[in-house]
């Protein structure tokens, strides 16, 4: 399965998306080729449109022309599918991988909206809470981390796994909101696992070739919360 055509696998996507990257580091895990299909950003494809007809979003697998969308969901399809190449992103035991996918449910949950509003929130208030909510977060990862990494190099243990895949998408992200906002998210003091975790997972090779650079994502970014707070009613 690994050395499947590079047509029977594609995955729409653009570069700046978090979401879009765990698909891209889900495939790279499992020495899967692919085709990348780019999408021009602030539209949407008529290939997406068809492949996503519910939600309308990236990223979409498209694999032997059936598709496959919500990141995580596909995430899973990888592991499941390609179960003989590469290692396993998620545990065998039952309740390891229920584990698993209610951290990686909580960064989608609490993580990623409370970073979101440091850039987004329309008050000093709002960015306020949203710091504090980032910053608890992190100390529940920091935890979180400990207790299922078990002093292996990743939450997955001895390789990225599913909550790795879930938080390290965030990594560029987190850097961009770190040199915006002033703050440090991810604190080598205040979370020093988290700290050296992020450092490995965007040097491990499934991750290098594919995460943003920051000040590219920096600038694209700038350009986005622009046009968002533009877009948010006035009071």
């Amino acid at each position: 399965m690994a050395g499947e055509r590079e047509s029977e696998v594609k995955l729409i996507g653009a570069w700046p998306s978090p979401f879009v990257l765990r698909a891209r580091v889900a495939l790279n895990l499992k020495h899967i080729q692919y085709e990348f299909l780019e999408e021009t950003i602030g539209t949407k494809s008529e290939l997406l449109l068809k492949s996503n007809p519910v939600h309308k979003k990236i990223p979409v697998l498209i694999h032997a022309g059936k598709p496959i969308c919500e990141s995580l969901i596909i995430v899973q399809y990888i592991d499941e599918v390609w179960t003989s190449s590469g290692p396993s992103i998620l545990s065998s035991d039952p309740y390891d991988r229920a584990i698993h996918r209610f951290w990686a449910a909580y960064v989608d949950d609490k993580w990623f909206p409370a970073m979101k509003g440091i850039a987004m929130a329309p008050t000093a208030e709002g960015k306020k809470a949203a710091v504090e909510e980032t910053l608890s977060a992190a100390v529940l990862l920091e935890e979180a981390f400990v207790a299922l990494g078990k002093g292996k190099p990743f939450f997955g243990g001895d390789h990225i796994g599913f909550v790795d895949i879930a938080f390290g998408s965030q990594l560029g992200w987190i850097k961009v909101t770190e040199l915006t906002s002033g703050l440090k998210l991810i604190d080598p003091e205040k979370t020093p696992n988290l700290a050296q975790w992020a450092d490995r997972f965007r040097q491990d090779p499934a991750v290098s070739g594919v995460i943003p650079d920051t000040q590219k994502l920096a600038e694209y970014a700038k350009s986005l919360f622009a046009k968002l707070k533009g877009a948010q009613p006035q009071n």
